[in-house]
Formats: structure tokens, sequence, C-alpha cells
């Protein structure tokens, strides 16, 4: 049973957001504060009931809602036609199932014939006279008055619901909500638990009761209980010993401290944390047809976020997967074609990639695809050596360096140009690529002719075979006695001081970035900090 599309309205910080998910897979991608997690957390809530674990009728507070809704209606108090207090709607559109027939209506925002479930958080018509009485000063009202909202959940054929009657159950797995160990032992113990089988649970709920019993038949138990109990009549006139609990509230998941190698979880290091309590989510949480995870590369390795990853495909099993993260490792490894990037709520996706593009950065995941897809506008280099003259002309021109411009500026290998530019052109991302000529012209504008047309990609080259790579580049717009100032050189001939800089070219590079003489930028790479 998988999700098939999200919508969400006035949730936080998504206003009006309508997502369609890929039916295994889906990698949401994004800059901070654009709704990633939030997304996740709606998703859960649909499907639950619950919010940081209670119901949510018990964590209703002005803040769920999308704060410019709450202006927009904080303002239209003071005006002659003040709006209804705002409603947060979740729906979760079920992909086509035998087992949820039941589930189908029109009862959704698109009047849809479908299989679904909605919750609505909205104003109860039942407190109309109260509310009235609130609102009668606009200008003491700063904020949703909650306490007159109401929580329905229905599916789409229009029934109530539950979480216990939806067919459909999510895990949610975020590390960062656990902020001390008693709440991390407690979070990995409920994964634990959902693995038992109910003979395991109860005979695990036998043994923890009598080993309570053993404790209080210790020979030095009884002993300090009889006396205590000569103490009766001076603290109490009842008899004092002391116990274990043994009330329902004291069950074996409140005592037992879980342990890996004999070391008790919380003194674990985080990273293993992370990766146990998303590989016990997967294993053991037989019931559940949806996996939420937020940022799994947390606190992780390198190498353990490979085996993390790898862990996470093949234990998929047919089951949906939303995860976020700020990884290009992990987007690659898992699939370009399943990312969305999110931006003000709305979901892009990079299904549309050439398949030659998504295979290539399967097999090379190191790419660091994630700076382009969340940049505004890239500039494509080809090695460490272009970079570091782009980010001298920036700094020349403007005084300060692109980044800080919100230009980034990414080196790949000129083999990869077109997989990156393929993204590029997908998101309409403002791209330059500044590349070498290489001494063909004609071959170079052969390779990218299918790119010259797309609006949002722009190619510098200068058209000189003789100057085929930036080091001739740089000769040529400067002279052989200013190069040779700025790398601290005094060669006689263009052609020793190029055969230098050829062998050492990222030495050369940074004495340019260096410098504080002045220089004259190739022109193909001014271009671009002009345009």
């Amino acid at each position: 049973m998988k999700i098939s599309k999200v919508i969400i309205k006035n949730y936080r910080c998504l206003s009006n957001s309508q997502v369609g998910l890929n039916e295994h897979l889906n990698i949401i991608v994004g800059d901070n504060e654009c709704g990633k997690s939030t997304f996740l957390e709606a998703i859960h809530l649909a499907l639950s009931g619950q919010l940081n674990g209670r119901p949510i009728q018990a964590e209703l507070h002005p803040h769920l809602f999308n704060a410019e809704a709450v202006r927009q209606y904080i303002r239209s108090l003071s005006s002659m036609f003040p709006k209804a207090p705002p409603a947060i709607l979740i729906e979760l559109y079920f992909a086509d199932d035998p087992g949820i027939a039941r589930f189908k209506g029109k009862n959704n925002s698109v009047r849809q014939d479908a299989a679904g479930v909605k919750l609505l958080i909205e104003f109860n018509e039942e407190y109309q006279e109260e509310y009235a009485e609130y609102v009668a000063d606009p200008t003491i009202i700063k904020t949703i008055p909650v306490e007159y909202y109401i929580v329905r959940w229905r599916d789409f054929a229009d029934n109530d619901i539950t979480a216990r009657s939806i067919p459909i159950k999510s895990s949610f797995i975020d590390a960062s909500t656990i902020r001390n160990n008693a709440a991390a032992s407690r979070y990995v113990l409920d994964l634990v638990k959902d693995g038992l089988s109910k003979k395991e649970q109860v005979d695990l709920a036998l043994s923890y009761r009598l080993m309570k019993d053993e404790f209080l038949a210790d020979e030095r138990v009884r002993e300090i209980n009889g006396s205590l109990d000569q103490k009766k009549g001076i603290v109490s006139q009842k008899t004092l010993s002391i116990s274990l609990d043994t009330s329902s509230r004291a069950s074996w998941e409140l005592s037992v401290v879980p342990h890996l190698d004999d070391i008790p979880m919380p003194l674990v290091g985080k990273g293993e944390q992370n990766s146990v309590k998303i590989k016990l989510a997967m294993e053991a949480s037989a019931q559940s047809h949806v996996f939420l995870i937020e940022e799994p590369e947390n606190h992780l390795s390198f190498s353990n976020l490979n085996i993390l990853i790898s862990h996470i495909s093949t234990r998929l099993s047919g089951r949906q997967l939303i995860l976020t993260t700020h990884s290009s490792f992990v987007l690659n490894k898992l699939g370009m074609d399943s990312v969305f990037l999110f931006r003000a709520g709305n979901a892009r996706p990079l299904k549309d990639l050439p398949e030659g593009t998504y295979n290539y950065f399967m097999k090379l995941p190191g790419y660091d695809t994630l700076r382009l897809i969340l940049a505004k506008r890239a500039i494509l280099v080809e090695g460490p050596s272009d970079e570091l003259i782009v980010q001298k002309a920036f700094l020349m021109r403007f005084g300060k360096m692109p980044l800080a411009m919100g230009i980034d500026v990414i080196s790949v290998s000129s083999l990869a140009f077109k997989r990156f530019i393929d993204i590029a052109a997908l998101l309409s991302i403002d791209v330059d690529v500044v590349t070498d000529n290489d001494g063909d012209v004609s071959r170079l504008e052969t390779r990218y002719k299918d790119y010259f047309n797309f609006p949002s990609v722009d190619f510098e080259y200068d058209k000189d075979e003789t100057a085929k790579t930036l080091e001739p580049q740089l000769v040529k717009s400067n002279g052989v006695e200013i190069v040779n100032s700025i790398i601290g050189k005094s060669f006689q001939t263009a052609e020793d001081l190029l055969s230098y800089m050829a062998e050492n070219k990222t030495e050369c590079a940074l004495r340019f970035f260096e410098t504080d003489h002045s220089w004259t930028v190739p022109t193909y790479i001014n271009n671009v900090v002009y345009e």
C-alpha cells in the first residue's frame, strides 16, 4: 500500500503544497527552512493522528498554522471583510489497492474519486458565540484562537477514522528529536518492541516480574525492610518498606536499557545510534508500509553512510520510502530519478533526467550534485585551477567571493559537464559552463550543440585554438613578464613558462588567486563575472 499524492495547506511553512510521490523511493532535498521536515511530519500526522508522540489535539498550538495565513487573518479582523480563522488541511491520496476500497470517495479538496484520508484542523462552529466576543476588539488579537478549534479525521468516503482503521502504517525516524539519553533508549526500545512477537513480549514481561520477586526475596533486602518496619509510627502509622514498582507504568520497556557490545545505547556514538535506529525501524516495523527518514547521514562517516544506504536500498522490500537529505552521496547512490527539489513548499521531480545521466551518478556517487540542485546560479569549471581563477575574478570585480553573492562555482571534470547540464536544464537553474577549447573549437561546439539553445545554460570559451587551456589564456591576456612576477619565476620565453605552468597548474592558479599584483582576467572568464 502506497501514498501517491500529498496535499498540504496552511501547515507550518507549507501554505499550499502538492506533491506526487514515487511508488517506492522519494528523496526530498532543499535549503534549510524550506519545509522538508515539515512534509514528513505532516504525512506521519495524517496517518497516525500524532505529533511529537502525542495525539494532535493535545499538541495543538498557534504556531502549527502557516505564519502568512495567520497574519492575513489578523489583519482582516480590522477590515470590513474579516476572514474566517484559517484551517490546516493534510490529504493523503492512496495508490489503487483492493484493500483500501472502503476509503474511496470524493471527500477531498480536488473532488477526485480516490482512496485516501484527510486531517482537518478547523474552527469549531459550536464556539461561534464565544468567538464573536473574543474578536470584538481586533486590536488585541495577536494569534490564532486554537481553543475554539476541532480536529476532524476522515477518509475520502467521509467516514470518521482512527489510526487503527487506516491500513497504511508509517514509521517516522528523526534522530534530531531525541535530545536526551532516556529518550534515545525509549526510542530504540519502541523499535525493538515492534519486532517482538506477542509471545516474546509476554515472556519478557513475565521474566521482568520474576526478577522483581527475586529482588524482594533477597535476604539483604528483607533485613533492610525489617529495619524500616521498626520505624513504624515515626514517619507514618503504616509499614514502610522498599520494593520495585509493580504498577502498569513500570513495565519492562521503561526499565530495560538497550546495549551494543555490552555498552548502553546512550553511551554509544551518535553515528552508531542513528544507524541502529534506522536499521531497527526497517527490520522491526514489519507492519509499516511507509518509512519517513530524516537526514540519515547525520553523524556518519562516508564509509558508514555507504553501508547504511546500501542497507536501506536492499531492505525496502517493496515498501515506500520518503527521506530528506543534505548529502549528495545519498541522493546519487539511491537514484537521481527519485529526487524532489523542495522550494517554497513545492516539489520538482528529477525523474525526467536522461537515463545516461541517472546511471552516471549511480556509478560515480561522489559528485556534489546537491550543490547544483540547490544553487540559484552556478558556474561549472573543469578543475581547481579554473575554480581559483573564477573566484579571484569575482573578488577583483566585486570585492567578495561569488558564494557571498549566491553564486556557486563548482569544479567538475569536463566529462561530467553534460550530466550537470541535464540537471540544470530540467530545473531551470542558471548555469554558466567555463571550458577550455582544447585546440578544437568545432569539436567542442559539436559536443554541446544540443545544449546551446537551453535558456538557462550559457557556454563560455575562447575561440583562439592556439590558447587551448587556462594557462596559455592567462599568458595571452597578461604577457610573460606579468605572469612571471605573479608566480615568482623568470622564464625568458612563453614556451618555457607554459611548460612550467602545465606541470604546476594548481600552484600557479593559487599564486594568481593570492597575488596583490594587477592582472587581466581572460575574456571568456570575465564574461561570467559581468553577466
